[in-house]
């Protein structure tokens, strides 16, 4: 994919997302210093495209390590950074030292950003940043985020959302900038378990090590959702005979067991983005 200037972009993408990029460059042009809280997923990789084109080396992004984020997923951010041009640099992060946190509860992402924003705002201010930003998007908005209520109560901004710019626009946009723009999205691995149920980092390395491994094997839209000792395959549903009719599944379930778990599943409704929430927005849909 050929990657085009910011000015040539505008004229290939749809009249709505570029009326949205303009204000978004308009958005980074009134910030002098920005500091992007930087995952490597596809929005803050935008956002830090974004930044570092218009703040050149006023712009910098920074991924929290921790547990909860994939070691392959930390060395994309990082080849994606040197691609981008920008400075980026790596802080530790210790949610996982906080039981409001491991113990998992509904609001369990708020406790999540308010370590990552409590371990950066100190950062950008010793740094001479100004902002601090972050990738969430105008659909973000309508989903159960509780680490945006965080992220709002410490000061961070939220470019994409303030100028309206939606997943699919975001996408829009990365496929003319050169950006991976078809990288499927990939939050936390503590997204993997049900709410209540304990973190661990053995278990966080678990659902790492099997989610890697169904990826070796060329499946890349998925999740593996664990509950106690069971691992939930979920893929979409159109590669579901696919997946049954290609994998060996005796092989498979000995090489989930050689991670830890004890049982495997395939999840037959299928890969649907936002799962976990089901059980905190449906009864809410049922009244």
């Amino acid at each position: 994919m050929t990657a085009y200037s910011l000015s040539t972009v505008f004229a290939l993408i749809s009249p709505s997302a570029s009326a949205k990029l303009h204000q978004l460059e308009a958005v980074f042009r009134d910030m002098d210093r920005s500091l992007i809280a930087y995952s490597g997923g596809i929005d803050s990789t935008l956002v830090a495209k974004v930044a570092h084109l218009i703040l050149g080396d006023r712009a910098l992004a920074v991924t929290a390590v921790s547990p909860s984020l994939l070691p392959e997923d930390l060395e994309d951010a990082k080849i994606q950074a040197i691609d981008m041009g920008i400075t980026h640099r790596l802080v530790d992060t210790h949610e996982m030292e906080n039981p409001s946190y491991t113990s998992n509860p509904v609001n369990r992402c708020y406790f999540c950003k308010s370590e990552l924003y409590d371990t950066l705002k100190p950062l950008a201010l010793d740094w001479g940043y100004t902002y601090i930003v972050d990738g969430v998007n105008a659909d973000d908005l309508t989903d159960y985020r509780p680490g945006i209520q965080a992220a709002k109560e410490r000061g961070t901004r939220s470019p994409l959302a303030e100028v309206g710019i939606t997943k699919l626009e975001v996408r829009e946009i990365a496929k003319h900038l050169g950006l991976p723009w078809d990288k499927p999205a990939q939050p936390c691995l503590s997204s993997r378990f049900p709410y209540g149920e304990t973190i661990t980092t053995e278990k966080l390395q678990r659902v790492g090590r099997a989610e890697r491994h169904l990826r070796s094997l060329g499946w890349k839209t998925l999740r593996v959702r664990s509950e106690g000792g069971v691992a939930r395959i979920e893929l979409p549903a159109e590669q579901i005979p696919e997946f049954i009719a290609q994998t060996h599944l005796a092989t498979l379930v000995q090489q989930f067991q050689s991670f830890g778990f004890v049982y495997v599943t395939l999840d037959l409704e299928g890969f649907r983005s936002g799962k976990l929430n089901q059980a905190v927005l449906q009864p809410a849909l049922q009244k």
